[in-house]
Protein backbone atom coordinates (compact mmCIF):
# COMPACT_ATOMS: atom_id res chain seq x y z
CA UNK A 1 0.00 0.00 0.00
CA UNK A 2 2.80 2.39 0.84
CA UNK A 3 4.47 1.78 -2.53
CA UNK A 4 1.27 2.84 -4.25
CA UNK A 5 1.20 6.09 -2.27
CA UNK A 6 4.85 6.73 -3.16
CA UNK A 7 4.02 6.21 -6.83
CA UNK A 8 1.19 8.71 -6.71
CA UNK A 9 3.20 11.19 -4.68
CA UNK A 10 6.49 11.13 -6.60
CA UNK A 11 5.67 9.98 -10.13
CA UNK A 12 2.42 11.86 -10.55
CA UNK A 13 3.61 14.73 -8.31
CA UNK A 14 0.51 14.58 -6.12
CA UNK A 15 0.84 16.00 -2.67
CA UNK A 16 -1.12 14.58 0.22
CA UNK A 17 -3.81 16.95 1.43
CA UNK A 18 -3.49 17.90 5.07
CA UNK A 19 -6.06 20.24 6.51
CA UNK A 20 -5.58 22.04 9.75
CA UNK A 21 -8.14 21.68 12.49
CA UNK A 22 -9.17 25.33 12.06
CA UNK A 23 -9.87 24.91 8.36
CA UNK A 24 -11.95 21.81 9.01
CA UNK A 25 -14.01 23.65 11.63
CA UNK A 26 -14.54 26.56 9.23
CA UNK A 27 -15.59 24.42 6.28
CA UNK A 28 -17.87 22.16 8.34
CA UNK A 29 -19.64 25.05 10.06
CA UNK A 30 -19.95 27.08 6.86
CA UNK A 31 -21.12 24.01 4.96
CA UNK A 32 -23.82 23.24 7.53
CA UNK A 33 -24.88 26.88 7.53
CA UNK A 34 -25.06 26.78 3.74
CA UNK A 35 -27.25 23.68 3.80
CA UNK A 36 -29.57 25.30 6.35
CA UNK A 37 -29.90 28.49 4.31
CA UNK A 38 -30.36 26.67 1.00
CA UNK A 39 -33.09 24.54 2.57
CA UNK A 40 -34.72 27.72 3.87
CA UNK A 41 -34.51 29.48 0.50
CA UNK A 42 -35.83 26.36 -1.21
CA UNK A 43 -38.81 26.37 1.12
CA UNK A 44 -39.46 30.00 0.24
CA UNK A 45 -39.46 29.21 -3.49
CA UNK A 46 -41.13 25.79 -3.61
CA UNK A 47 -43.46 25.81 -0.60
CA UNK A 48 -44.65 29.39 -0.84
CA UNK A 49 -48.15 28.84 0.61
CA UNK A 50 -46.88 27.39 3.88
CA UNK A 51 -44.19 30.03 4.23
CA UNK A 52 -46.75 32.76 3.46
CA UNK A 53 -48.89 31.43 6.32
CA UNK A 54 -45.93 31.60 8.69
CA UNK A 55 -45.02 35.12 7.57
CA UNK A 56 -48.63 36.20 8.04
CA UNK A 57 -48.60 34.76 11.58
CA UNK A 58 -45.49 36.83 12.29
CA UNK A 59 -47.17 39.93 10.92
CA UNK A 60 -44.76 40.19 7.99
CA UNK A 61 -45.95 41.03 4.47
CA UNK A 62 -45.83 38.06 2.13
CA UNK A 63 -44.30 40.01 -0.75
CA UNK A 64 -40.87 39.87 0.94
CA UNK A 65 -40.63 36.06 0.73
CA UNK A 66 -39.01 35.86 -2.71
CA UNK A 67 -36.59 38.80 -2.21
CA UNK A 68 -35.61 37.34 1.17
CA UNK A 69 -34.82 33.97 -0.43
CA UNK A 70 -32.74 35.69 -3.11
CA UNK A 71 -30.91 37.70 -0.43
CA UNK A 72 -30.03 34.47 1.40
CA UNK A 73 -28.59 32.94 -1.75
CA UNK A 74 -26.63 36.11 -2.58
CA UNK A 75 -25.25 36.17 0.97
CA UNK A 76 -24.05 32.60 0.59
CA UNK A 77 -22.40 33.47 -2.72
CA UNK A 78 -20.64 36.37 -1.00
CA UNK A 79 -19.38 34.16 1.82
CA UNK A 80 -18.11 31.37 -0.42
CA UNK A 81 -16.96 32.99 -3.65
CA UNK A 82 -16.37 36.74 -3.30
CA UNK A 83 -12.88 37.84 -2.31
CA UNK A 84 -13.91 41.25 -0.97
CA UNK A 85 -13.63 41.26 2.82
CA UNK A 86 -16.12 44.12 3.13
CA UNK A 87 -18.77 42.22 1.19
CA UNK A 88 -18.21 39.12 3.32
CA UNK A 89 -18.56 41.22 6.47
CA UNK A 90 -21.87 42.61 5.20
CA UNK A 91 -23.10 39.11 4.39
CA UNK A 92 -22.20 37.86 7.87
CA UNK A 93 -23.83 40.94 9.44
CA UNK A 94 -27.00 40.48 7.38
CA UNK A 95 -27.27 36.84 8.39
CA UNK A 96 -26.65 37.76 12.04
CA UNK A 97 -29.50 40.25 12.11
CA UNK A 98 -31.78 37.91 10.17
CA UNK A 99 -31.17 35.06 12.64
CA UNK A 100 -31.57 37.26 15.72
CA UNK A 101 -34.82 38.71 14.37
CA UNK A 102 -36.04 35.22 13.40
CA UNK A 103 -35.33 34.01 16.93
CA UNK A 104 -37.32 36.81 18.52
CA UNK A 105 -40.14 36.50 15.97
CA UNK A 106 -40.58 32.84 16.92
CA UNK A 107 -40.39 33.67 20.63
CA UNK A 108 -42.98 36.45 20.33
CA UNK A 109 -45.40 34.27 18.36
CA UNK A 110 -44.80 31.40 20.77
CA UNK A 111 -44.63 28.62 18.19
CA UNK A 112 -41.56 26.98 19.77
CA UNK A 113 -39.59 26.98 16.52
CA UNK A 114 -36.75 29.23 17.64
CA UNK A 115 -34.13 26.46 17.82
CA UNK A 116 -33.49 26.72 14.07
CA UNK A 117 -32.45 30.33 14.53
CA UNK A 118 -30.25 29.41 17.51
CA UNK A 119 -28.51 26.67 15.52
CA UNK A 120 -28.04 29.09 12.62
CA UNK A 121 -26.55 31.70 14.98
CA UNK A 122 -24.10 29.19 16.44
CA UNK A 123 -23.02 27.99 12.99
CA UNK A 124 -22.69 31.60 11.82
CA UNK A 125 -20.59 32.55 14.85
CA UNK A 126 -18.27 29.56 14.43
CA UNK A 127 -17.92 30.24 10.70
CA UNK A 128 -17.18 33.92 11.33
CA UNK A 129 -14.62 33.24 14.07
CA UNK A 130 -12.75 30.66 12.03
CA UNK A 131 -12.91 32.44 8.66
CA UNK A 132 -9.86 34.53 9.56
CA UNK A 133 -8.00 31.57 10.99
CA UNK A 134 -8.26 29.28 7.96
Amino acid sequence: MENKNCFYTFVLNLKPIKMERKKIIYYVSTGLLTMLLLFSAGMYFFNHEEVAGIFTAFGYPTYIIYPYAIAKILGLIAIWFVSSKNLKEWAYAGFFFAFVLAFFAHVMVGDGEQMGAVIALVLLAVSYIYKEKK
